[in-house]
């Protein structure tokens, strides 16, 4: 099962996209957003184009685990997009993602420019492999 992975935030979405067995995350990019409809254009062409079976969404909660703007927006984009090419789509908590991708491309030595533009696919590819995790321990159990 090929599972999309997106970090969704108000200029790019970090993609990210499972192996065939949905067990291993990898990056697959960054978009650089340019409006609703064309963002939802471009993504569902990724879509179709991985021919991805689920979408992997981070909903980044806050704190205390409300939904705030910021969660509300991802929820809205990947509801549409799950409607635009008729994919069931999963919202993972993303809580610290962000911060965790950029704490592993300081330690490999990642600076400036490139270390925001790979921060955004590493986070995606965090919160995919958390929700790949999650799936194999349920269906193990």
């Amino acid at each position: 099962m090929i599972a999309l992975g997106l970090d969704v935030g108000d200029r790019r979405v970090g993609l990210s996209v499972s192996d065939e067995t949905g067990t291993v995350a990898r990056p697959y990019g960054i978009y650089h957003r340019r409006g609703d409809e064309a963002d939802l254009e471009e993504l569902a062409t990724v879509a179709r184009a991985l021919e991805a079976e689920v979408l992997v969404v981070g909903l980044p909660l806050n704190m205390d685990g409300s939904s705030g703007s910021q969660a509300k927006k991802a929820e809205a984009l990947g509801n549409a997009l799950a409607e635009r090419v008729g994919l069931p789509v999963a919202f993972m908590d993303e809580r610290l993602t962000t911060i965790e991708a950029e704490r592993v491309l300081v330690e490999a030595g990642v600076e400036g420019r490139r270390r925001r533009q790979l921060q955004d696919a590493l986070a995606a590819v965090l919160i995919l492999q958390a929700w790949l995790d999650r799936r194999a321990a349920t269906s193990s159990a």
